[in-house]
């Protein structure tokens, strides 16, 4: 059971964007030995006459770097939550090549989960939504996409092409946003550990979660004001002023410029981020104006082995099921 942590959350996990102004201990660069390594797995897979995503881990041999990845996982759910891999050659490779590498790599971290009813292991984040449409999701079009976590223990982002301008990145710690209502805010706290309403939780009808959760030892976050208030829309439970007070708390904090860290992907960038310590963001972006040359990204949600246990309350969410077979 979920307990209200009264006391100021210490360790890598609580950063601020002063924490990361001066290194970048958080960004890896893939050495020439690691991109042959990815090369002769793809390769190996291709082989093998495989497709994605239909391989296995065993099918995409990455030798001694597995153990990289084991650190890296651990840095995602142990330090501060979120990282970057540099240098993979995106240009070298067909749309296809790209896919095995990616869901390759998610194979070797832990197991890529499914991000709609279609089933898609592989989501595509581009402006190809119609904005008049109250169906369309945000990461589908080139608006502001508001601070989140995604429904995984973790959310991978690859970036195939970047926009004419704008559409950076940006992530918070949910651990600073925490320790900043605890000590200047702590009337509004345990109305964060009650349970509210959210829609889009791989669900049909909007279902109770908690904000925050405090469970053995671990601070966890679920978080996207518009699912909230769109889950109460759906189940006809207004939101109190007290509620809606502490959300625009929670937003006014984690809007601040000292506790967000900023960056721009570029082409063959993979980031990486902890849906449970680290809310992500994506300003407003200018295409192109040609599909071919538009802002691309392709979107990873895996299933973690060595994620945190969550409370009862505070159930966990790796994607949707798999669709049914028909026939």
């Amino acid at each position: 059971m979920s307990v209200i942590l009264k006391s100021p959350i210490t360790g890598p996990a609580a950063w601020k964007s002063s924490d990361h102004q001066h290194h970048t201990d958080w960004m890896h660069v893939l050495s020439e030995d690691v991109i042959a390594v990815l090369d002769a797995a793809l390769a190996h897979v291709k082989a093998r006459g495989l497709h994605f995503p239909h391989f296995t881990q065993e099918d995409f041999p990455i030798g001694a770097w597995a153990q990289a990845l084991k650190i890296y996982s651990d840095e995602l759910e142990n330090g501060r939550g979120f990282l970057v891999l540099r240098g993979l050659k995106i240009e070298r490779y067909s749309e296809e090549d790209i896919q095995i590498l990616y869901y390759g790599i998610g194979l070797h971290m832990g197991v890529p989960v499914r991000q709609n009813p279609k089933g898609d292991l592989l989501g595509l984040v581009m402006n190809v939504g119609d904005v008049t449409k109250k169906t369309t999701r945000v990461y589908e079009t080139n608006l502001y996409l508001p601070y989140h976590s995604d429904p995984s223990d973790v959310v991978g982002l690859l970036c195939i092409r970047k926009a004419k301008q704008g559409g950076l990145s940006s992530l918070v710690s949910v651990a600073a946003i925490y320790n900043e209502i605890l000590q200047n805010h702590p009337e509004y706290l345990g109305l964060y550990y009650r349970t509210w309403y959210f829609s889009h939780l791989c669900e049909d009808l909007p279902s109770l979660s908690p904000i925050f959760s405090h469970h053995q030892g671990k601070l966890s976050c679920r978080y996207l004001r518009q699912y909230i208030e769109l889950g109460h829309e759906i189940r006809k439970l207004p939101l109190s002023r007290v509620e809606i007070e502490a959300l625009d708390l929670f937003d006014d904090i984690m809007h601040r410029e000292d506790f967000r860290l900023s960056m721009m992907l570029e082409p063959g960038d993979l980031q990486f981020a902890n849906n449970y310590a680290v809310l992500h963001s994506r300003n407003e972006f200018e295409d192109h104006g040609v599909h071919e040359l538009n802002r691309k990204m392709l979107r990873l949600w895996v299933k973690m082995p060595n994620a945190r246990t969550l409370a009862p309350e505070f159930p966990g969410r790796n994607g949707f099921p798999a669709p049914a077979l028909v026939g």
